[in-house]
């Protein structure tokens, strides 16, 4: 009976939507609920958040596709196979309003609805004054289902519930970076170096595939903005350690463009040579440029113009340098898989179905770590401490805090697959008794084997069975804009 008459109310809402008549919407809304087919509308935007946005328009973008996938997951494989509600009569719906290839499947709830709510309300969490300004674009296409005839009202407001709610749970295992997080400085302490505004003082190795179309070239960018520079490129078949060694002869500071592997050659050479680090973001995800609060290519050079510099931690596994991360157990394998589905079905789906394979694939390591015998599925271990817990850290608070950031998935307990899969699918895992997290500043690694593999920074290496982990302190000059909350020294 409520059923009933809440379909009768339904219908009646439809029919007054359909009666009405303003010629623009008429052209308009078709055209817009069509651009939102296959949520290609949000991918769009998406895309132009994360290429003018820096790290805040990379992460809303990112979330937004990602509550989409899991939005869409539950309405057309879950909701709109157990509710077969036929479409609404198109009779009452003018024919220049009617799409010209009408939908196939029920019609409760609104997939269209549901994607951009899932989307305009994963921006929102990111980025608060985005997701305002997107918000009636969401609803106009939530509308807009209904102005065409392929909804019932309630089909819409149900979807856009299930997409807010989608978003949401996005948050369970990546919680939302501090709106902040770019304006606090990463140290303690900043340095003034010499200026250098020409660039006479450096030498840069540029990564022949860095960069991105948005990005153009970036070694015609170095030698545009830095005249004086020794910049260098390096060839696919070229050793980026070698080039850096060239480029930084005679010179008073180094410099690289590239992503992660490449920011860690850098600071490699530089740690050697004794000169401070000009880390520029090009291409792949640049960690250590991002926790420097770099986002942009021009705010690491016009650092190095004034003389900007912070001293941050580095890490030390008997004599293997890090400055990012250091990992073993199955870690660098969920890593890998993670990135090569994170383009396809969002970022949290990614990590969960990476995070499943990893753990039910993999032999447990029997190690012991700083005297605890332990029996773990994999281990991370952070430069400096990491935000959020759990395994799949966004970003450094501080590069300078004298601490590593030990995290580990314990293999010994009851059930231990099950019960670690569960917890990640809820976002519990951090409750779990299965992981573990401390800071701590001295780790000493013992598997019991002659020699152990791990990647240092995503890099691959090989290190004995038995080894010690260290920092060391304020170690390495690094070019980057100052900020607030940091003094001279």
């Amino acid at each position: 009976m409520r059923w009933t008459r809440l379909h009768h109310h339904d219908s009646r809402l439809f029919d007054r939507v359909a009666r009405s008549r303003t010629r623009r919407l008429d052209v308009v809304l078709p055209k817009l609920s069509v651009s939102a087919n296959n949520s290609l509308l949000w991918i769009v935007v998406g895309s132009l958040l994360a290429g003018v946005g820096r790290r805040r328009g990379k992460r809303a973008a990112g979330r937004g596709v990602g509550s989409i996938a899991i939005a869409s997951l539950l309405v057309n494989q879950v909701i709109k196979r157990l509710i077969r509600r036929p479409r609404p009569a198109l009779r009452r719906i003018p024919a220049v309003r009617r799409l010209d290839h009408q939908p196939l499947t029920t019609s409760f709830p609104s997939g269209h609805a549901a994607s951009a709510a899932a989307f305009a309300t994963g921006v929102f969490i990111e980025w608060r004054a985005v997701g305002v300004a997107i918000a009636p674009l969401a609803a106009a296409v939530g509308y807009s289902r209904v102005y065409v005839g392929v909804h019932y009202p309630l089909d819409v407001a149900c979807g856009a519930l299930i997409g807010v709610l989608a978003a949401q749970v996005t948050r369970l295992q990546f919680p939302a970076i501090p709106a902040d997080a770019g304006s606090t400085s990463p140290t303690a302490t900043a340095r003034r170096l010499a200026p250098d505004p020409d660039g006479g003082r450096i030498g840069i190795a540029v990564k022949e595939d860095a960069g991105s179309p948005i990005d153009g070239d970036v070694a015609g960018r170095m030698r545009t903005d830095l005249p004086l520079a020794n910049v260098i490129e390096v060839g696919e078949d070229d050793d980026l350690l070698t080039t850096l060694d060239e480029a930084a002869e005679g010179r008073a500071a180094v410099g690289v463009a590239g992503g992660d592997g490449s920011g860690a050659a850098g600071a490699q050479v530089a740690l050697r040579r004794d000169l401070p680090l000009l880390v520029v973001p090009a291409g792949t995800l640049n960690h250590l440029a991002r926790d420097l609060r770099i986002d942009r290519k021009t705010e690491a050079i016009d650092a190095y113009r004034a003389g900007q510099a912070v001293a941050i931690d580095v890490g030390d596994a008997d004599g293997e340098l890090f400055v990012n991360t250091l990992t073993f157990g199955a870690y660098p394998e969920m890593i890998e898989r993670r990135e090569r589905l994170q383009s396809r079905i969002g970022r949290w789906p990614a990590h969960v179905v990476a995070t499943a394979r990893a753990i039910f694939a993999a032999d447990p390591l029997e190690v012991s770590i700083n005297g605890h015998q332990r029996l773990i599925w994999m281990a991370f271990v952070g430069n400096c401490h990491h935000d959020p817990a759990g395994f799949a850290p966004a970003w450094r608070p501080c590069l300078d805090d004298g601490l590593l950031d030990l995290r580990l998935l314990h293999a010994d307990r009851p059930f231990a697959r099950a019960r670690l899969l569960l917890s990640i699918l809820i976002g519990r895992l951090t409750s779990s008794a299965a992981y573990e997290q401390s800071d701590v500043a001295r780790i000493t690694v013992d598997c019991g084997a002659a020699e152990l593999a791990l990647t240092l920074d995503g890099d691959p290496r090989t290190v004995s069975g038995r080894f010690e982990i260290v920092k060391r302190p304020q170690a390495l000059v690094v070019f980057a804009p100052r900020q607030s909350g940091s003094r001279l020294s």
